[in-house]
């Protein structure tokens, strides 16, 4: 599938994401926004996450995302998986205070979008109280800060990544 900025996680980014999530992710409410093929959110409810919410805005994604979870047989037999063809950062409006646990954010590099996402989990108060926020960016450009109210728990670049574990300030 050839859709402009989809990239998706490494493999050793992704084991060194879940190996920091290991003790928070069973039974989480997990959103993998810009999910793309949607690979950190199927690998948390794998690892055993109670509800995991893929967002996917792009068509093409969306549809080789839900080929992808009928061809696993995710669709039939993990019904706390969902797929949402919608922008991201508007299906952040929709979402309670509280809801969610895990939020996976990754878009496309240098588009700008994560800063912007963590501003609606932050304004509309998703996250539960323990929730923890995963960004990944480039480290080609300037990384774009959690900005004000977050933490930073852990903080790694693997080749041209940088990754980031993200708790909102005044919730440890």
């Amino acid at each position: 599938m050839e859709v402009p900025g989809l990239r998706p996680s490494g493999d050793r980014c992704r084991e060194t994401l879940f190996n920091w999530l290991q003790p928070h992710i069973a039974g989480s409410r997990c959103a993998d926004l810009f999910a793309g093929t949607g690979a950190l959110g199927i690998e948390a409810a794998s690892r055993g996450a109670a509800e995991v919410t893929l967002v996917e805005y792009t068509p093409l994604a969306a549809q080789t995302l839900r080929s992808a979870l009928v061809n696993l047989g995710l669709d039939q037999v993990r019904a706390d998986i969902r797929l949402v063809e919608a922008d991201a950062l508007k299906w952040l409006l929709s979402c309670e205070p509280d809801s969610l646990d895990i939020v996976f954010i990754d878009p496309p590099f240098g588009s700008g979008l994560e800063s912007r996402a963590l501003d609606l989990l932050a304004s509309r108060n998703v996250l539960s109280k323990d929730g923890l926020v995963y960004l990944e960016a480039s480290t080609h450009g300037p990384l774009q800060h959690p900005g004000t109210g977050w933490m930073v728990l852990k903080d790694r670049t693997m080749g041209e990544v940088h990754m980031l574990l993200l708790k909102k300030s005044g919730s440890l």
